[in-house]
């Protein structure tokens, strides 16, 4: 027996486990984005109950497709691949097992939570405090395990699959950990340390690198690895898969401010998001025709391979998504687009086509290898294939129309000077037949992850699972040394030294964040305080509380642009220092409603509280939820000195003390909302009711400097 070769298993119930979960999780998801994709145009379906409503059920849909359905098919495919790539098993199956069960345990805390209104309303990072903590445990596990495998490997190169998903494990712990500091004001309540402008910069440089290094880095380690399985072809370009690797790295990181193109982020920060943003298209198109052209030669696979349907389908969509990005990124176009369903439709492009059917060419690929057996059938993958793209079909094409709506709809003046469109609601009855045709196209969607769910039991029933798989392979130390004389540092030199690369990925991945950032706490200038801005009252600290939990931010804006169509609808364009005291920023991604920023004043506070209890009454045709149990909820105010506490450590300025007097505050002003509500004829509201804290807050909102408004346009803005 020659001594250099070493005998080890692979491990594949950890594979199948996240297998398993995937499946479990899509369908979850998908089913709970069908819910509130159907909320929209039929507003009964929220069963007028706290847990149902649009607002609680959105960040719960986005959360078990992001986390729970791709988190586990990222988990998967890593387990699969690294261990092959490496010619290791995992370092450790402990570790392994943390790694799926904490998972899980995280997911299923969202889904309790979410609902709950337990939330932070930071989109991609709503789980409060405690769970953060716990993702943070188990990606250090993860990671863990990852880098071990990967330093006890016996494949002396570290192919380009392994140099992603590195990147993944470093930058996913950073963005998570920057975003994610804030100040606990209870067992479920936390304060962002950042506040304003500076909170939106750091929150959609966390959000756009989500999407970054969680839903693309990995998929593309995956892609990586099976495409050319599949295909039996090796990668078209090593050299592009360099390029690839280390622009798109490096440059997306910076990319983050497109999100918040023509707001109160100083112009300098939109304009270098802007740029950086469409440098992307370069690498991003690279690694997508370094996949396709892998293809080459093996196209006849095509028609007897369902996975590689589902791999090209995937590979392509992830091309319009990384072209289209960039243009939306362009300020010209993000004027008409940003807050629209055409950024729906962007997102929805890349999570159905690419990260969705890229899991589930990966999951046809595995589940018969995991059994030792043949695809069920062929068949009815194929028909998964078509209902897939027909649904993604269905869902992004009446959203693009939509968005487009929208935005023309918005901007639309008449020859006289006037709005044409003064009146909200106008806009959003225009869009329920589109609505009903997006829905459509979901429930295509889940009925082809139903069939596939199907196909794949009945491929596990048919085949014996194989938990362990049995090789051989040499020891790394064993291997002769290979001298590159021409280039002794190349690149080859780095996949030999794995800690050397990811030291390098963090760098490249760190740089980015700090030439944004840095100006933005050093610079005062980025932020001028305005002096009429106070803090928030105890009052209105918990009917923001109220406004977070019930989710508001995820149909409401907070943020006037400086154009001529927002301005007359609204009032004036927003500030940066209006925004220095709130922990966290609410300026919102999508106006499913109208702005809220000048909403303060606007309507009497009977308007407020029966707009709350039944929409229609003030809103004829309104597709919002009703909020009965505001006025019915007691105002849970034995937190409040938590709660201030809390603040005050985050840098809001409440004096010393003024925890005590804060009751007596708190009941002045709930007194003077009651009567202003009698004064509307509703003379029966309890003062301790949760209606009047968010009444309070919202006829607060915009009002510190409306006295350097222009006089208010007297337009309906329901």
């Amino acid at each position: 027996m020659n001594p250099n070769i070493e005998t080890f298993k692979y491990d594949n119930r950890i594979v199948r486990a996240f297998a398993i979960a995937t499946v479990v999780w899509g369908l979850v998801g998908f089913s709970a984005g069908l819910l509130i994709a159907c909320q929209l145009f039929w507003p009964e379906l929220n069963l007028n109950l706290q847990f149902t409503t649009f607002g609680r059920l959105r960040p719960l849909h986005t959360n078990a497709v992001i986390f729970a359905f791709v988190g586990n098919g990222m988990f998967m495919g890593i387990y699969y691949s690294l261990q092959r790539l490496c010619k290791a098993r995992m370092f450790n199956d402990t570790l392994s097992w943390i790694n799926f069960w904490g998972w899980q345990a995280i997911i299923v805390s969202a889904a309790v939570t979410l609902p709950l209104g337990i939330t932070t309303s930071k989109e991609y990072a709503e789980l409060e405090w405690p769970i953060d903590i716990a993702i943070a445990l188990v990606w250090v596990a993860f990671s863990v395990n990852l880098l071990g495998t990967i330093l006890r490997r016996r494949e002396k190169h570290l192919y380009v699959a392994i140099w992603f998903y590195i990147a993944t494990a470093v930058t996913v712990a950073m963005l998570h950990i920057v975003n994610s500091l804030g100040v606990p004001a209870g067992a479920f309540k936390s304060y962002s340390i950042y506040a304003g402008v500076q909170d939106a910069l750091v929150q959609w440089w966390y959000g756009h690198n989500a999407v970054a290094f969680f839903l693309t880095t990995p998929y593309l380690g995956l892609m990586y690895y099976f495409l050319p399985k599949a295909a039996e072809r090796p990668v078209f370009s090593y050299r592009l898969s360099i390029i690839h690797f280390w622009a798109l790295i490096f440059i997306y990181i910076w990319a983050g401010p497109h999100h918040l193109l023509y707001t109160a982020l100083p112009d300098w920060a939109q304009s270098l998001g802007m740029v950086f943003s469409l440098m992307l298209i370069a690498p991003s198109w690279g690694g997508m025709l370094n996949g396709l052209l892998t293809l080459r030669g093996a196209w006849d696979k095509l028609r007897t391979e369902p996975m590689l349907k589902f791999m090209v389908v995937a590979v392509t969509a992830y091309g319009m998504a990384t072209l289209e990005g960039p243009m939306l990124a362009i300020k010209s176009v993000n004027s008409l687009s940003h807050y629209t369903d055409w950024t729906i439709a962007h997102v929805h492009t890349g999570a159905l086509g690419w990260n969705g059917f890229l899991t589930f060419s990966v999951l046809y690929w595995l589940f018969p290898r995991l059994y030792n057996t043949k695809l069920y059938s062929v068949k009815l993958a194929n028909w998964h294939f078509w209902l897939g793209l027909l649904g993604m079909m269905f869902y992004v094409i009446p959203m693009y129309w939509s968005g487009i709506t929208q935005g023309l709809m918005w901007k639309q003046f008449t020859s006289e000077g006037f709005m044409q469109y003064p009146n909200f609601l106008e806009t959003v009855l225009q869009l329920i037949p589109m609505y009903k045709l997006r829905a459509i196209g979901g429930t295509f969607y889940i009925l082809g992850t139903c069939l596939m769910a199907y196909n794949l039991w009945k491929t596990a029933k048919s085949g014996v699972f194989v938990p362990e798989v049995e090789v051989q392979a040499s020891a790394l130390k064993s291997q002769p040394e290979v001298h590159e004389e021409k280039h002794p540092w190349g690149h080859r030199w780095i996949e030999s030294k794995p800690m050397v690369m990811t030291v390098f990925a963090l760098v490249a991945v760190a740089i980015g964040g700090l030439v944004e950032f840095i100006p933005m706490w050093v610079i005062k200038e980025n932020i001028p305080t305005i002096a009429a801005v106070k803090p928030y009252t105890p009052l209105e600290v918990l009917g923001r509380d109220i406004y977070i939990r019930e989710g508001c931010v995820g149909c409401h804006s907070q943020m006037i642009r400086p154009f001529r169509s927002e301005t007359e609808r609204y009032g004036d364009y927003s500030k940066a220092g209006e925004f220095v005291f709130d922990h966290p920023f609410l300026w919102g991604s999508k106006r499913t409603g109208p702005d809220l920023h000048r909403i303060g004043g606007k309507y009497p506070d009977a308007w407020h509280y029966n707009h709350m209890d039944d929409p229609r009454l003030t809103s004829p045709g309104s597709i919002m939820p009703r909020y009965p149990w505001l006025l019915t909820q007691k105002l849970e105010t034995n937190s409040l000195p938590a709660r201030l506490g809390a603040l005050r450590k985050a840098g809001v300025p409440y004096p010393a003390g003024f925890e005590a007097t804060a009751q007596t505050n708190l009941q002045a002003q709930t007194a003077k909302v009651v009567e202003n509500l009698k004064q509307g004829a509703i003379t029966n509201a309890p003062p301790d009711r949760e209606i009047i804290a968010l009444v309070a807050y919202l006829q607060r909102l915009g009002t510190d400097i409306k006295a350097t408004n222009a006089p208010p346009v007297k337009t309906a803005s329901n």
